[in-house]
């Protein structure tokens, strides 16, 4: 048979004459045939696909290759076998060479035969050791393209391990010397899809294996960041970009960019031809990586570099404006680099001659993309010319030819310079080092991020400005302990009187991290200050149990005392005899913690069946405030309509039920917010959140209650009572919900309105009742009146009016209940989109003197609500209030005017306003309060002194700094004053050499307060090293 097929592929017949006898060879192949012509014609049929010399016998050669090796398998097995196949792709066949495309394709028609045949897993390994050789040899496209087609079939024959590791690696060099010389559009396009092939297999690899994936990216940086001359890698490595993960783009930037072994010139060069891979058409995610990656590089303050390639690539980057394949992720990239680019006109200056022929081109064009291109654009030019003004004989022509586009408002225009400055008024990149400035006008000192610890920054903040608590803490007595106390202490000291613009506080951030947080990871602050505050308690407690057989010695409780071997100062017995409620502190056995942010809860669960009600009493140091469900499922809350309906907030059942009163009652649970009778749906507020909390919650259906007299699940109703106000009421915003679909936490974008006075209602007992509870035990409701009496306390009522008063007047009231006034002290807000990613910042009440309580403003806002007919002794509503519109805005328009609020942004500390307070989460809808600090509100009498007194300690002045607090703050004031001196020397020396000129950026009094980066809603404002757009902040 294999003769006849010989002679008829040599022989002269038509076309069809071959056609119709190969059919009959093809159909002969169901025949028995012997083994020896089975081996003959695979021979024969194996030479007609390699070496034939049209596409005909090559055909041919397919079509009866496959016919035999179907039926005859075992024939078909003993002739292509693993030596045939390894000399194939050592030796090539005959005067076909082994790179040859042509027998990887016979190779995977081979396989494609075998596949069922337990001998291919031989000729599987055989194959993984020669595909590592090919790819070693820096095969040409087109092979490249063959043997990834191969492998992406036969993923068997893919190197796996050790040997994987380096199969990739390789791929990736040999991918970089990839380059097409072609000029026509069908060689391009068949060269882009060679290219393409290759980068998918990678990607499939670095998919079935992730171990694989690093040290690949480590190749590609090693091939972009050469310095050979000789060298130049191919731009087709933008291919791989697409199929990196977009979630490692932090990790890898952060990585690379801290790595002091990449030497300057080896990161210019990457950064260089990662700008160069905008050229490459169809990939993705380009322009996030160059602009991430020019990101990371500020963040590390690597301007030199930043500076060089800005300067030598913003024209290249322009032109890719011209071709709408690649045009969006340039613009990106431009922006980015132009608008970052603010301490000189350079960069801008050298694209300006170029501009108004894009302009005209994307005119006239006709592409649908062009317009809003267009507008894009012309907004980033309007930018630069705000930010270089000054140049008339440059603009004009410019401004002719975009004078009939929107130009942006200069607000909008500022806030986009702002949030892009990556330079500060110093005058020298080359050396690397910042100038650091002066303490700001404030006179309060920042914090440096230490790597994602704006968490830690802004709860220290916070608490630095609980001026109680700051100034018990500073008037502890701890030498030569090293609690964490002491460090806190230490932290405030230098807060206070450090000379430094921003403190580093490394050794609080390692003794006060949580054991489960992540070194350089973002972290929840509400999170961190439970965990801090709850260290510093049980340290405190530990402290007192081991000194308790010492009664001369004191302890941590004592916020004033002194050593016991030193008298008292004449100060110090003034302060005592001036304030003698100081002592009772002392004696009650609580921590300083206790004393300042604790309080007391009492859960009640009443069994709907029997009125069994069963009470524990909890402490608690912060109240986590959930969000109502409708509010939960929405940016922000509907407006709606007019409503004579009165607003209620009640939690309703847990599994979906709702308790919420009918429209028909007369009145609100007692647990629900004051009635707000508005023509359009306000937004939430605080109080709204606090009532929230505190009404009652219907336990039933899954989450039914087990009462104990019944012996039964039963319907319940759970209620909270606040039954001792802490002097600092700390609240947490929930924002943050658990996507089950997703797996990801989501941020309520919620907007929540924060008084600046609110009232908290305090339940305090009068006289004990029969029926009262131990911790968790029921409580039996022995009498008619008294339990009808809770009822009507612990549910929507259903009586009317004059039936609920009357039940009020008979009834055993339990529990007295009082309005206690709280001033807000403290607002911590987050910039971002989720728990695992944004910024944290904080607003902090500026108290010059006395603390919150003794504001003038807030003590005329309090006694003039009082005036109100809510005389304090008679308030007894349940509901947290907020201070009337007007008296809050006589507030806020006071704390304006005197500076009274400050906010903290890591380094960055600046005055602020009630008023930006009130309305940041309505300029920047990501930046919303979280966790927010109330200062209880005191109306004391003046001492024998005449000085305003509250909590037992006397407010109108800082604490005597003690020596050893004294000597670390002179001795790092000595070591700051030399480190400004070496910095200004060394500017000194490198100035005459230094290429580039810098100017201030200008005033920042109207800038944004929000995040850092990228995710938040607005810059650090007016350039400089601390407001820098970071990758992770």
């Amino acid at each position: 048979m294999d003769k006849i097929l010989e002679g008829l592929v040599s022989s002269d017949h038509s076309v069809p004459v071959k056609k119709a006898i190969v059919k009959k060879v093809v159909e002969a192949a169901e025949k028995e045939v012997t083994e020896e012509q089975c081996q003959a014609l695979f021979t024969l049929t194996t030479r007609l696909i390699l070496l034939g010399e049209d596409a005909f016998q090559k055909q041919i050669g397919f079509q009866v290759l496959e016919a035999y090796a179907r039926y005859h398998r075992p024939e078909f097995e003993r002739f292509f076998n693993k030596d045939f196949v390894v000399g194939l792709l050592q030796q090539g066949y005959g005067q076909l060479d082994r790179k040859d495309p042509a027998i990887i394709d016979y190779v995977h028609c081979c396989l494609r035969l075998l596949i069922s045949c337990p001998s291919v897993l031989e000729i599987f390994g055989g194959v993984q050791v020669e595909v590592l050789r090919m790819v070693c040899e820096r095969p040409e496209p087109a092979l490249c393209a063959r043997l990834s087609t191969l492998l992406s079939d036969f993923v068997q024959c893919i190197p796996r391990d050790k040997p994987g590791v380096l199969f990739c690696q390789q791929l990736v060099r040999t991918i970089s010397y990839f380059h097409c010389f072609a000029s026509e559009e069908r060689e391009l396009r068949e060269y882009v899809g060679q290219v393409t092939k290759v980068s998918t297999l990678l990607q499939n690899i670095w998919k079935a294996d992730p171990a694989t994936l690093l040290p690949s990216l480590q190749e590609v940086f090693a091939i972009i960041s050469s310095t050979d001359p000789s060298f130049d890698p191919s731009i087709a490595l933008a291919s791989l970009v697409q199929h990196i993960p977009v979630q490692m783009i932090t990790v890898l930037i952060k990585s690379l960019t801290t790595d002091q072994n990449v030497r300057d010139a080896s990161m210019t060069k990457a950064l260089c031809r990662m700008i160069d891979w905008l050229s490459w058409p169809l990939a993705q995610h380009i322009d996030t990586w160059v602009i991430a990656l020019l990101k990371g590089l500020a963040a590390v303050q690597k301007f030199t570099i930043l500076i060089d390639v800005t300067l030598l690539k913003i024209e290249l980057v322009f032109s890719r404006l011209w071709y709408p394949i690649v045009r969006q992720g340039a613009l990106a990239v431009l922006s980015h680099m132009l608008l970052s680019f603010q301490h000189s006109p350079e960069a801008f200056h050298l694209v300006v001659p170029h501009v108004v022929h894009l302009v005209q081109s994307l005119r006239t064009d006709g592409l649908p993309t062009s317009k809003a291109f267009l507008l894009q654009f012309t907004e980033l030019i309007h930018c630069m010319m705000y930010q270089y003004s000054g140049f008339p004989d440059l603009y004009d022509h410019i401004i002719e030819a975009i004078k009939d586009l929107p130009k942006p408002a200069e607000e909008k225009i500022k806030l986009v310079l702002n949030q892009s400055a990556w330079t500060s008024q110093s005058n020298s990149f080359a050396s690397g080092l910042v100038r650091q400035a002066g303490k700001s006008e404030t006179g309060k000192t920042g914090l440096v991020n230490l790597g994602n610890t704006c968490y830690m920054n802004s709860i220290i903040q916070t608490l630095f400005m609980a001026t109680d608590f700051r100034r018990h803490v500073l008037s502890l007595h701890l030498n030569g302990s090293n609690t964490l106390m002491k460090k806190l202490q230490l932290l405030f000291a230098f807060l206070a009187h450090t000379q430094r613009a921003a403190y580093a506080p490394r050794n609080f951030l390692e003794a006060s991290r949580p054991p489960w947080f992540n070194v350089g990871s973002q972290q929840d602050c509400s999170e961190y200050l439970r965990f801090l505050l709850d260290r510093l308690h049980e340290e405190e407690k530990t402290i007192q149990v081991l000194e308790s057989a010492k009664p001369n010695v004191p302890s941590l409780a004592d916020a004033s005392s002194k050593d016991a071997t030193c008298p008292p100062s004449a100060e110090e017995q003034e302060e005592c005899h001036s304030t003698p409620a100081e002592t009772k502190p002392e004696n009650d056995g609580r921590t300083l913690i206790e004393r300042m942010f604790g309080g007391k809860l009492i859960t009640g669960i009443r069994c709907t069946q029997c009125n069994c009600i069963s009470e524990k009493e909890e402490p608690f140091t912060d109240l986590s405030l959930a969000f109502c469900p409708a509010a939960t499922s929405q940016s922000s809350p509907p407006v709606q309509g007019p409503s004579e309906e009165p607003r209620v907030l009640c939690q309703g059942s847990v599994n979906g039920g709702s308790e919420a009163p009918e429209p028909g009652s007369a009145k609100a649970p007692a647990s629900s917010v004051q009635f707000v009778p508005a023509a359009t749906e306000p937004p939430m507020s605080v109080p709204d959140l606090v009532n929230y909390f505190l009404a009652p919650e219907i336990l039933d259906e899954d989450n039914a209650y087990f009462c104990e007299k019944c012996s039964s699940l039963q319907r319940a109703e759970r209620t909270m009572k606040v039954v001792s106000a802490p002097e600092y009421l700390i609240l947490t915003l929930l924002r943050f919900s658990y996507d089950a679909k997703c797996h990801i936490r989501r941020k309520i974008l919620e907007n929540v309105t924060i008084p600046p006075l609110m009232r908290l209602p305090v339940h305090a007992r009068s006289v004990p009742t029969q029926c009262s509870s131990s911790a968790s035990s029921p409580l039996q409701v022995d009498s008619p009146e008294s339990s009808e009496n809770l009822a009507k306390k612990l549910k929507p009522s259903q009586l009317d009016e004059e039936e609920e008063e009357k039940a009020r007047i008979d009834g055993e009231e339990e529990m007295l209940i009082q309005s206690v006034p709280y001033v807000l002290s403290s607002v911590v807000m987050h910039s971002g989109m989720s728990s695992e990613s944004g910024h944290y910042y904080s607003y902090g009440r500026n108290i010059n003197g006395t603390d919150g309580a003794q504001h003038p403003a807030n003590h005329f806002a309090i006694k003039e609500d009082l005036g109100n007919g809510q005389a304090e002794s008679n308030l007894c509503t349940s509901s947290a209030l907020a201070v009337p519109p007007e008296q809050g805005h006589a507030l806020s328009n006071s704390a304006s005017e005197g500076k009274d609020w400050l906010l903290f942004n890591d380094s960055r500390v600046t005055f602020t306003s009630f008023q930006s307070v009130q309305n940041i989460t309505n300029r920047f809808p990501k930046d919303t309060a979280y966790v927010l600090m109330y200062r209880k509100q005191d109306l004391t009498a003046q001492n024998l002194n005449g000085e305003l007194t509250a909590n037992g300690m006397r407010l109108n002045s800082e604490p005597p700094l003690q020596k050893e607090l004294l000597d670390a703050i002179i001795k790092d004031n000595k070591l700051y004053l030399q480190e400004q001196e070496l910095t200004a020397r060394t500017q000194a020396l490198q100035a005459p050499s230094s290429s580039c000129s810098f100017r201030p950026n200008g005033s920042d009094d109207n800038n944004p307060p929000g995040s850092c980066g990228p995710s938040g809603g607005g810059g650090g404002g007016g350039g400089g090293f601390n407001t820098i757009s970071r990758l992770v902040f």
